[in-house]
C-alpha cells in the first residue's frame, strides 16, 4: 500500500511550470534560450499599484484579513462586474483568492463531488484535468478543432453528456487557442446546460485582451438565466501584469461563494493583505497601463502570425484573443530536424529547445497532440529572434 494519498498518485507537475523552471535553470547555465513558452506578462506591474502595495506595508496592514478578502476589494469587483459586464453581484457573492488557479480549484472543490462528471473542451488549460480528478469527479475532454474555430458545439456536448455530468469548463479567451466565444456561441450552449442542470465554471481571465475588435462575453452576460449555475474565476495577474502577486477572485450565487470561503479559511486563511491592497488600486485606478499593455500584445500577435506563415510545416489559427498562438505543426513530423526525428508535440518542443534554445509547450499537455503552443508574452525582440530561429531549422529540413 502506498503511503501516499491515491489521488496524489497519478498527480503530475503543471507542464508550464516545469518548463518555465527549466528555461530558468539553462538560463543559469548560460545557455540564450528565448522563452516563448510561459504564460506571464513580460511588463512591470504599474507604478501606482507597486505604491499602493508600498503604503500597505508602511500602514501596517500585515495581519489576517477576512477569509473571503477585505471588504471594498470585494465591492470593487462587483463594481467591475457591473460597469464592464453588466453583472450585478453583491460583496457577499465575491470571495478573493490566491490566485486565479486557487478560485479554480476551490471552485471545483465546492462543487463537485466523487462520481460526477465535468466537460472539458479540449484544447484546455493544463490545470482543468488535474484540479477536477484532486475534487474526486472525472474530467471528460471534448474534442474541438481548428476548422471549426475551436468552439464546443451543442451537438459536441450533447454527446459527451452522461447522467453523471454535473459541470462544463468555459474559457475564453481561451489558453492555449486565443479563441473568444461570441455570445451567439454561448448562448446556443445554454439550452443543455440549463436543462441538465449543469455548473458552469467560466474562467475569464484573459478577459481584457481581445483583438480586432472582439467583444469579451461570459455565460451569464449571453445567458442571463445561467448566473445562477456560473461560477466566475478572474483574477490580476493578466490584466495588470500581476502574476507574482497571486491574486484572484470569483463570483458565485451566496451559498457557493460562502462555501468556498470556508474552504479558504482553512486552507489559507486569507489571501495576502499587502497583495489585496495593490489587486485594490489596480482594479479602481486608471485603466490605460491595461489597455497599453493590450495594444503591445496586438502587435506582438501579427508579427508572430507572419512569422510563423514564413515557417514551412506550421499551420496557424488567427487567435482573437489572450497571448498565445497555437500552430499545427505535424507538417515538420517525420523530417530531419538537426539530425533528429519529430513524431509527437513533445519531441518537436525538445527539438525546438534543445537545438534552436527555443521554449515553446507541446499540444498534448493541452489535450490535443501535434500542435504547439507559443506565446508571445515576449519582447518583439525575444519573438522575431525565437522563430529565426525556427525558421532556419526548418528550412534545412525542405
Amino acid at each position: 500500500m502506498s503511503p501516499l494519498a491515491e489521488r496524489t498518485l497519478n498527480l503530475k507537475p503543471s507542464p508550464t511550470l516545469t518548463l518555465d523552471a527549466e528555461v530558468k535553470a539553462m538560463k543559469a547555465r548560460g545557455r540564450k534560450i528565448v522563452n516563448l513558452g510561459v504564460g506571464e506578462p513580460d511588463f512591470e506591474t504599474p507604478d501606482f499599484i507597486k505604491e499602493a502595495a508600498v503604503k500597505a506595508v508602511r500602514d501596517g496592514f500585515t495581519r489576517y484579513t477576512p477569509s473571503e478578502g477585505i471588504l471594498e476589494l470585494r465591492e470593487a469587483v462587483c463594481e467591475k462586474f457591473s460597469r464592464d459586464n453588466g453583472l450585478e453581484y453583491g460583496p457577499e457573492e465575491i470571495v478573493v483568492t490566491c490566485g486565479g488557479k486557487h478560485a479554480l480549484y476551490e471552485a471545483m472543490q465546492a462543487l463537485f463531488d466523487p462520481g460526477d462528471e465535468v466537460i472539458v473542451p479540449a484544447p484546455y488549460w493544463v490545470t482543468y484535468p488535474p484540479q477536477v480528478r484532486l475534487a474526486g469527479a472525472t474530467p471528460v475532454a471534448v474534442a474541438t478543432d481548428a476548422a471549426g474555430g475551436y468552439v464546443l458545439t451543442p451537438e459536441a456536448l450533447e454527446r459527451a453528456l452522461t447522467p453523471r455530468t454535473k459541470g462544463i469548463i468555459i474559457n475564453s479567451p481561451s489558453n492555449p487557442t486565443g479563441m473568444v466565444y461570441t455570445r451567439a456561441e454561448l448562448a446556443a450552449l445554454a439550452p443543455l446546460i440549463e436543462s441538465r442542470g449543469l455548473w458552469v465554471i467560466s474562467d475569464d481571465i484573459y478577459e481584457s485582451l481581445t483583438y480586432d475588435g472582439r467583444e469579451f462575453a461570459n455565460m451569464p452576460m449571453a445567458c442571463p438565466e445561467l448566473k445562477p449555475r456560473t461560477v466566475i474565476c478572474h483574477g490580476v495577474s493578466k490584466t495588470y501584469s500581476m502574476t507574482g502577486w497571486r491574486i484572484g477572485f470569483l463570483a458565485a450565487p451566496r451559498e457557493v461563494a460562502s462555501t468556498v470561503a470556508r474552504i479558504q479559511s482553512q486552507m489559507t486563511s486569507n489571501p495576502c493583505s499587502i497583495a489585496q491592497k495593490a489587486a485594490l488600486a489596480a482594479i479602481t485606478g486608471p485603466g490605460e497601463p491595461a489597455e497599453r499593455m493590450r495594444e503591445a500584445f496586438a502587435v506582438r500577435r501579427r508579427l508572430i502570425l507572419d512569422l510563423l506563415e514564413g515557417i514551412p510545416g506550421f499551420s496557424t489559427p488567427v487567435p482573437a484573443g489572450a497571448f498565445y498562438v497555437f500552430p499545427d505543426a505535424t507538417g515538420l513530423f517525420g523530417r530531419k530536424l538537426a539530425g533528429r526525428t519529430a513524431d509527437s508535440s513533445d519531441a518537436l518542443a525538445s527539438i525546438l529547445l534543445t537545438e534552436c534554445e527555443v521554449a515553446t509547450v507541446p499540444g498534448s499537455g493541452f489535450g490535443t497532440e501535434g500542435a504547439i503552443r507559443f506565446s508571445y508574452a515576449a519582447s518583439e525582440n525575444e519573438i522575431t529572434e525565437g522563430l529565426g530561429r525556427i525558421a532556419r531549422l526548418a528550412a534545412a529540413s525542405w
